[in-house]
C-alpha cells in the first residue's frame, strides 16, 4: 500500500514559458453506441444545444458526430456507421465514454513538437483542414488509456465547430453550465504517479492537490488521487487510482466495466447550483442520494451556506470549505449502461479544493450504488 499522507494543497500557480501555452479545454469528444440517441439525451436532460453535425450528409462514411454547447462547455457525441472501425471498436470494449480531451492550442504545432519531445507518445502529426469558413490546425499525442489529447488551433476560423461539420440551429441552452472545471481520470494501481509525471514532464503541469487512502475511504474501500493543473489553473485534471481495501473500490469498478484506464467525470461549472440541481431533476437526470445525518452539522461545517441549507437538504447538495472560500457540488449517476462515467455540477465561492469533507458522504453514496450492481 502506498504511504499515507494527508491532503495537501500546492502553492500559487505561476504560468510557466515552457513552450506548452494552452487557452483551454477546446472540446470533450465521446464514442458512443447511437450518437443520435445520446445526443438526445445530452439535450433534453440537461439542456445542451446541437450546433453542428457531421455524417453521411456532409460526407462522413465512417462515423457521425454531434456537436453540443452549453456555455462554453462542448461536447461532441460520436457513434460509428460501420462495424469496423475505431470507434465501433472502442465502443465495444469500453461502452459509452469520453476518447478525446481536447485542448485550445496557440500553435498547434509548437504544442505537438514540445510534447513529442518531451516523451508524449505521437497519436496524430500536426496537420490542416479548411472550409470555406478558414483552417484548423490539429494535431494528437496519447494519455491514459486510450485518452487522446488533441491540440486546436483555431486562429480566425469562423466555423461551427470544425471542417467538415455544418452548422446545426439548435436555439439557446438552458443558462445552467458556464464551463469545465475539470476532467477526472482514473488509472490502475500504482500508474497515478507515472502519469502526474506525464503532465508535468510533458505538459509542464504542476500536481496542485493530493490525497491518500486515509483522506477518500470508507470501512470497505478507498482511493488515492493528486490534481494537476497547467500554469493558469484552467486547465485540471486530477487523476485517481485504487488502494489496497477490504473490498473493491469504486475505482476498480470503473476500471473492470471501462476495460481499462478513461476519463471518470467531467465536472461542469455552474453559478446557481441549487436552481440548475432542480432544473436537471425536472428535467430526469438521476443524482446520487446523500444521507440525511450529512446536514445536520452542516451549519457549522460551512456556516457560508446557513441561508441555504434546507435547499442543500432537499436536493442532496454538498458544501465544503476550505481557506479560499467554499464550494457546492452534486454528482450524478452513471450516464450510460456501465457504471463508468458520470458529471460534477460544482458552484465555486472562492474555494480552489475538490470538496476534500466530502470524500467520505460521496464515497459511501457511490458504494451503495455498487452495492446495488453486487459490485461492492
Amino acid at each position: 500500500m502506498a504511504e499515507r499522507q494527508s491532503a495537501t494543497t500546492a502553492p500559487e500557480r505561476r504560468a510557466p514559458d515552457d513552450g506548452m501555452p494552452l487557452l483551454g479545454v477546446d472540446h470533450v469528444e465521446m464514442y458512443v453506441g447511437n450518437a443520435a440517441q445520446a445526443a438526445y439525451y445530452f439535450q433534453h436532460a440537461f439542456g445542451f444545444r446541437p450546433v453542428a453535425y457531421a455524417g453521411l450528409e456532409t460526407g462522413s462514411r465512417e462515423r457521425v458526430s454531434h456537436v453540443l454547447r452549453h456555455g462554453d462547455v462542448c461536447l461532441v457525441i460520436t457513434g460509428a456507421l460501420r462495424p469496423e472501425g475505431d470507434v465501433a471498436r472502442r465502443v465495444a470494449l469500453r461502452g459509452d465514454g469520453a476518447r478525446v480531451i481536447a485542448l485550445a492550442v496557440p500553435n498547434a504545432e509548437r504544442a505537438y513538437r514540445t510534447a513529442v519531445a518531451r516523451g508524449a507518445r505521437a497519436i496524430e502529426e500536426p496537420h490542416e483542414v479548411a472550409d470555406e469558413h478558414g483552417a484548423v490546425r490539429l494535431a494528437s499525442i496519447a494519455t491514459y488509456g486510450d485518452v487522446i489529447h488533441t491540440f486546436v488551433e483555431r486562429g480566425d476560423y469562423a466555423g461551427p465547430h470544425l471542417p467538415g461539420f455544418r452548422a446545426v440551429d439548435g436555439g439557446e441552452d438552458l443558462g445552467l453550465f458556464q464551463g469545465i472545471d475539470h476532467i477526472v481520470g482514473n488509472v490502475e494501481l500504482g500508474a497515478m504517479d507515472e502519469w502526474v509525471g506525464f503532465y508535468e514532464r510533458v505538459m509542464g503541469f504542476t500536481e496542485m492537490r493530493h490525497f491518500s487512502d486515509d483522506d477518500i475511504s470508507t470501512e470497505y474501500s478507498a482511493l488515492m488521487s493528486k490534481v494537476v493543473a497547467d500554469g493558469t489553473g484552467r486547465i485540471k485534471f486530477p487523476i485517481n487510482e485504487p488502494a489496497e481495501a477490504k473490498r473493491r473500490s469504486q475505482i476498480e469498478e470503473y476500471l473492470e466495466y471501462h476495460a481499462g484506464p478513461g476519463v471518470q467525470h467531467l465536472a461542469l461549472e455552474t453559478t446557481d447550483i441549487v436552481g440548475t440541481v432542480r432544473a436537471l431533476r425536472e428535467r430526469g437526470v438521476r443524482f446520487l442520494v446523500t444521507p440525511e445525518t450529512y446536514y445536520d452539522d452542516l451549519p457549522d461545517r460551512v456556516a457560508a451556506v446557513n441561508d441555504m441549507a434546507d435547499d442543500l437538504r432537499e436536493l442532496g447538495i454538498l458544501a465544503d470549505r476550505d481557506d479560499e472560500g467554499y464550494l457546492l457540488q452534486i454528482f450524478t449517476k452513471p450516464l450510460g449502461d456501465r457504471p463508468t462515467l458520470f458529471f460534477e455540477i460544482i458552484e465555486r465561492h472562492g474555494a480552489r479544493g475538490f470538496g476534500d469533507g466530502n470524500f467520505k458522504a460521496l464515497f459511501e453514496a457511490i458504494e451503495r450504488d455498487q452495492e446495488l450492481r453486487g459490485n461492492l
